[in-house]
């Protein structure tokens, strides 16, 4: 069994990546450094960086780091049988005990074969444990993806469930090639607005680079977490708490993190963020779950009475038998339909109808949906011409009120990155990882991803940044305690993790010029960042 420690390797990549950092930003002394003092790289490994600036207080710097101690190959990784923890369903994982693995590696010995063995260590969370993660047993490296896996084939022969993977994507690997795009707006500068936006249709998708084009933005990302299938809910819903133009249109999944876009986005800032809203008609009072998507389905979970769990659980879509659901009039789609009962209001909060679930929401008006129990009441409380009200507190980590203006918005995703300027990934609060489950969530938090990745540096100016990745021998992508030191390195005192994947997309005036990872080209999505000029 390998026992060397992988420090050595995260280290080089925590070094590469704070020199991208200061050649891309020491001209701009955005950590404080001034061009002179940035620290020498080797020839090598010297980002060549491009520079765009496209309007007084907005740059765009584009480019590539490359290691080239790196050698990243294909390779066969054997899975670890596992239990999922919540419906304890046959699962699979990436790394095993120490007892599996040594178990493993003598059955593969036995075949022919032979496999190498390592000890995966956590990696630097702020809420998961420390030393060891797992045992991996692999087989193999080899310069195609074919090649593996006519090994692999072998691997399933000896009776052994494998995956083929490309050693690139480790976060025990140094980082081969990385292509980021980073945007720096200065508030101080800029007269423009920065705001989050949904195309004015909470219940559509779109790409970012399509908005962008519309809008006339001079830069645009992609936002938050949204709905990609139509067997969760309505496709381009957000899954997490969002506003725009000073409306709330989703609400949070437990208490993750948001960017909050103040006053078009003078002021900004990164918070823990909880919602509660409630309805209220005459003494009675019912709590709202939900707001602008289908009653009884709940992506990411993190509500009270979700099932099978009320903490936030990333890409997992859990159920609630009870709950009252609001859709403003920027669902511009049909309504969910099924049983239970719906509410019409006017503008004036008055009860217009009551009635089966169906139709859409007309412009001005709001509408009330509610299974189970919320149906009940509804029926028992919402009579035609009564007035229904609705309160809605928005409220950080330290339990204050985050009133919204007409001008601000926010997007919500996960995890925290960096918080006070210290790295501070709580990955497991937020539901992208479970430590008693490393069938969920392992590739997507701790192997390199594309990221798409926002940050607040403490002279006030918003960082947006974009790595590509999922590209074998091209630009890999970030882990999250990657994109933690880039942002580090930025000058960031507080970072979030955006949505990423194929979602990840950067388009300046109008055009994407970062390389989305999705086959089909750049996916369509639910909100993004829009950075727009004045007008």
């Amino acid at each position: 069994m390998d026992d060397s420690p992988s420090h050595a390797r995260n280290t080089r990549t925590r070094l590469l990546l704070g020199v991208a950092a200061a050649a891309v930003l020491a001209p701009l002394s955005i950590s404080g450094v001034a061009a002179a003092d940035a620290p020498a790289a080797p020839p090598a490994s010297a980002p060549q960086w491009t520079t765009q600036q496209v309007a007084p207080g907005v740059e765009v710097r584009t480019g590539t780091v490359k290691d080239p101690a790196a050698a990243p190959s294909w390779t066969v990784t054997v899975q670890a049988e596992v239990k999922a923890r919540f419906t304890g369903a046959q699962a699979w994982a990436n790394v095993g005990t120490e007892s599996w693995a040594t178990q493993t590696a003598d059955r593969l010995r036995a075949a022919g074969l032979e496999p190498v063995v390592t000890k995966v260590a956590w990696p630097d969370y702020a809420d998961t444990p420390h030393g060891l993660m797992g045992v991996r047993v692999r087989i193999g490296s080899f310069p195609t993806q074919d090649a593996a896996k006519s090994v692999a084939a072998q691997v399933t022969a000896a009776g052994l469930r494998n995956t083929v993977e490309w050693t690139g994507y480790d976060v025990d690997q140094p980082a081969d090639v990385e292509n980021i795009h980073v945007a720096v707006i200065d508030p101080r500068t800029f007269h423009g607005t920065v705001e989050a936006t949904h195309g004015g249709n909470v219940a559509d998708r779109e790409t970012t680079s399509s908005v962008a084009g519309k809008l006339g933005s001079l830069v645009g990302v992609n936002g938050g977490f949204f709905l990609t299938s139509s067997a969760d809910g309505v496709q381009g819903t957000m899954a997490g708490v969002s506003a725009y133009d000073g409306e709330l249109t989703s609400m949070a999944v437990g208490s993750r993190a948001a960017l909050i876009l103040e006053d078009g986005g003078r002021r900004t800032r990164i918070a823990d963020l909880t919602t509660t809203v409630t309805v209220r008609a005459g003494h009675a009072e019912h709590s709202v779950e939900g707001i602008n998507r289908t009653p009884g389905l709940l992506r990411n979970c993190g509500r009270p009475g979700a099932l099978p769990t009320a903490d936030p659980r990333h890409d997992t879509t859990c159920t609630m038998k009870d709950e009252l659901v609001k859709f403003t009039d920027g669902y511009v789609h049909e309504l969910p339909t099924g049983a239970g009962v719906q509410v019409v209001l006017d503008a004036k909060d008055r009860v217009v109808s009551v009635g089966d679930r169906t139709g859409s929401v007309a412009p001005g008006r709001t509408v009330l949906q509610g299974i189970g129990s919320a149906a009940d009441w509804l029926t028992e409380h919402a009579k035609v011409g009564r007035k229904i009200s609705t309160k809605e507190v928005i409220r950080d980590g330290d339990g204050r009120k985050v009133k919204l203006g007409r001008r601000d918005s926010i997007v919500s995703a996960a995890p925290t990155l960096v918080k006070d300027g210290r790295t501070h990934i709580d990955a497991a609060a937020e539901g992208v990882l479970d430590p008693q489950d490393l069938s969920f969530g392992f590739a997507w938090a701790n192997n390199r991803q594309p990221r798409t990745m926002a940050g607040i540096d403490k002279k006030g100016r918003l960082l947006l940044v974009t790595v590509d990745g999922r590209t074998a021998g091209g630009s890999e992508g970030f882990t999250l305690a990657e994109g933690a030191a880039f942002m580090r390195s930025l000058g960031a005192v507080d970072a979030l993790n955006l949505d990423g994947g194929g979602s990840s997309a950067m388009a300046v005036n109008g055009v994407l010029v970062n390389h989305p990872s999705d086959a089909t080209g750049e996916r369509a999505v639910g909100d993004t960042i829009q950075v727009l000029a004045g007008r």
